[in-house]
C-alpha cells in the first residue's frame, strides 16, 4: 500500500503508514538502521573495528523492515504500470477516489495525539495546512542543467516525503525544476547525476529521520497535529476537478461517479483504520 501511494502524486507513503499503524514502528527502525550504519561505517574509518556496528545490525526490527521494503518496491514498479495510466486517462475519477481516502485518514494523526486537541494545536494544524496548500499549488518548474548542488538538495528534500504524511516528493521535485531532469538522468543512465542524487537522498533521510523520531517520542502531541495539517493542505493535489496547469476548478459535467468514487476511498480507508484498530487490541491483550 505504501508503494502504491508513491506512485500517485500528492500521496505520501507516510500517510499509509499511519493509516495501518505502521508508522512509529518505521520510524523507529529507519532510526535504528541509520545509526548501525553509521557506527559500522564510523568503525571502519576509524578502524576500531566493525564489532560495534554488527551488534547494532543485529537488534533492527528486521522482520518488520524487510517485508515493508519489498512489498513497497514490488508495488511500486508495478503501480507506475496501472496507477500512473490511469490518472493520465481518468484524472477526474481517480483523484476523486484519492481525495476521499486522504480526507478520511485525517483522523488518523488526530486520534494518535496523547492530550485533548488544544488551540496550539489548531494553530499548527492551519499553519501545516497554509504551508501544503502552498507547496501543492506551485507551478511546476524546469531547469534544463541543473548543477549538482541543486541536485543534492533537491534530493534531499524531496525524500522525506517517503516519510511524512501530505507532502508528495514528486511535488517537491516539480517545484525545484527537477523532476524532469531527474527522469532524463534515469534514462539516459547519466551516473554522475544518479550518485549525487543518491547521495544527496541519504543525507537528507538520515537527518530526518533521527529528527522526525525524536519529535515523535518527545514532542508528539505538536507533531501530529502538524502531519494532520499537511494531510488537509494536501488533498488540493486531489481535487478532482483541475485544469492541465493545475489550477483549481468548479465542479463540471457529471459529479455521480466521482461522488461514489470520493466515498468508495473514504470506506476503503475507514476499513483499513477498523482492521488496524482491531489489530491494536488483539496486541494489547
Amino acid at each position: 500500500m505504501v508503494g502504491a501511494a508513491e506512485s500517485v502524486p500528492g500521496i505520501s507513503g507516510g500517510t499509509i503508514a499511519l493509516v495501518v499503524g505502521l508508522y512509529d514502528d518505521l520510524i523507529d527502525a529507519a532510526g535504528e538502521l541509520l545509526h548501525a550504519v553509521r557506527t559500522l561505517v564510523s568503525g571502519i574509518v576509524r578502524r576500531t573495528g566493525t564489532a560495534a556496528g554488527l551488534s547494532a545490525l543485529k537488534g533492527i526490527d528486521w522482520p518488520l523492515l524487510v517485508p515493508v521494503g519489498v512489498g513497497m518496491v514490488v508495488v511500486l514498479l508495478a503501480s507506475l504500470n496501472t496507477i500512473a495510466p490511469l490518472l493520465e486517462s481518468n484524472p477526474v475519477p481517480m483523484r476523486a477516489l484519492f481525495f476521499g481516502m486522504i480526507l478520511v485518514s485525517i483522523a488518523v494523526p488526530l486520534r494518535m495525539m496523547p492530550n485533548r486537541f488544544g488551540v496550539l494545536d489548531g494553530v499548527l494544524v492551519a499553519v501545516a495546512a497554509v504551508a501544503a496548500f502552498f507547496l501543492t499549488g506551485l507551478p511546476p518548474s524546469e531547469i534544463a542543467d541543473p548543477p549538482l548542488w541543486l541536485v543534492f538538495l533537491g534530493a534531499a528534500v524531496a525524500i522525506n516525503a517517503l516519510v511524512l504524511p501530505g507532502v508528495s516528493g514528486s511535488f517537491v521535485l516539480l517545484a525545484m525544476g527537477l523532476y524532469v531532469p531527474v527522469q532524463a538522468a534515469l534514462h539516459d543512465r547519466n551516473f554522475a547525476f544518479i550518485a549525487v542524487f543518491g547521495l544527496g537522498a541519504i543525507v537528507g533521510l538520515s537527518s530526518f529521520v533521527k529528527l522526525l523520531q525524536w519529535l515523535l517520542h518527545h514532542r508528539r502531541q505538536a507533531t501530529m497535529a502538524v502531519l494532520a495539517g499537511l494531510m488537509i493542505g494536501s488533498l488540493r493535489s486531489l481535487w478532482p476537478w483541475q485544469s492541465e496547469e493545475g489550477a483549481l476548478q468548479a465542479a463540471s459535467g457529471s459529479i455521480v461517479l466521482p461522488l461514489l468514487l470520493t466515498l468508495v476511498g473514504a470506506a476503503l480507508v475507514l476499513s483499513a483504520m477498523i482492521w488496524e484498530s482491531k489489530q491494536h487490541k488483539n496486541v494489547a491483550k
